[in-house]
Order: C-alpha cells, then structure tokens, then sequence
C-alpha cells in the first residue's frame, strides 16, 4: 500500500498531487480552490490572497484570476481534463468584521473570481465555504477530492 504524503501550501502557491496526498491551508479572506479529477483521481489547490493581477510586476499566484489558471493548467499537464474536473472552493471570510456596507471587502472579491474564473473554464463547482467572520483549515485527500473543513477561532486567523 502506498503511503499517504502531507503537503502544507500557504498563500501565493498551488499543488497538485499525482500520488495519494492530504493537502493543507489555512484561511482567512484568502480563498483555496480545490481541483478534482474523478477520472484520475488527481486533485490539486491553490490558495490565493488577493482577486486580480494588475498587470503590474510578476503574474504570481498569490493573484486569483493567476492562480486558477495555473491550476487548471497544472492539473492538464499531469492528464487531467477540464471536462473531468470538478470544484470546491472555500474562504473569503472577513475575520476582522469590518463595515461590508461601504465596499466590497477582499474575501468577497476573491469569492467573485473564484466562481467567475471557474465559470469560464466551465468547470463545476459542486460544493463551497465562503464567507463569514472565522478563518478556515482544510485538508483536501488528493485521491478521493473528499474535504475535511474546521473553522478556527478569530485569535488563530
């Protein structure tokens, strides 16, 4: 049997996981986006910070419209297909419980990358987290795409 791998991302990286892995974030505003391929059973994460690259400096993932296209794009260079995939995405919280009346806050516009980016890749999101006042740790399990989710408490965010 093989041994299962644990991979721990932070804000700005992404990783796929050809072999059975449990891959880790923690998140606040930040949003992870989870990629399944059934098929494969291949998944991988990305956990961006902030929604949209300005075209200025390095096109880093730590951009959302950057980081889903570099997961998509990871995710097809080890076999996966598009139409295979499926989504779950999870943070966008507002851990500081600022005033959203007057602007949208960073975890709402990355929440509407998120589901706009997927949107034209024209993949499924089939389940999601968003949102709220708590951060978030998830552990995604790379051969099944199966979530394990608990909220932390505002002094851990």
């Amino acid at each position: 049997m093989v041994e299962t791998q644990h991979k721990y991302i932070h804000s700005g990286q992404l990783y796929v996981a050809v072999r059975p892995t449990i891959i880790n974030t923690v998140l606040g505003s930040c949003i992870a986006v989870c990629l399944y391929d059934a098929k494969m059973q291949i998944s991988g994460m990305n956990h961006y910070l902030l929604p949209l690259w300005n075209n200025e400096g390095l096109a880093s993932p730590k951009y959302g419209n950057i980081a889903i296209a570099k997961l998509v794009e990871a995710m097809e260079a080890v076999g996966c297909e598009r139409r295979n995939m499926v989504a779950k995405i999870f943070g966008g919280a507002s851990p500081n419980n600022f005033d959203s009346s007057k602007n949208l806050l960073v975890g709402d516009k990355n929440i509407q990358i998120a589901h706009h980016s997927l949107g034209e890749y024209k993949i499924k999101i089939v389940a999601s987290d968003l949102g709220g006042l708590r951060g978030r740790k998830i552990s995604l399990e790379s051969h099944t795409g199966r979530i394990l989710l608990k909220y932390v408490q505002k002094t851990e965010a």
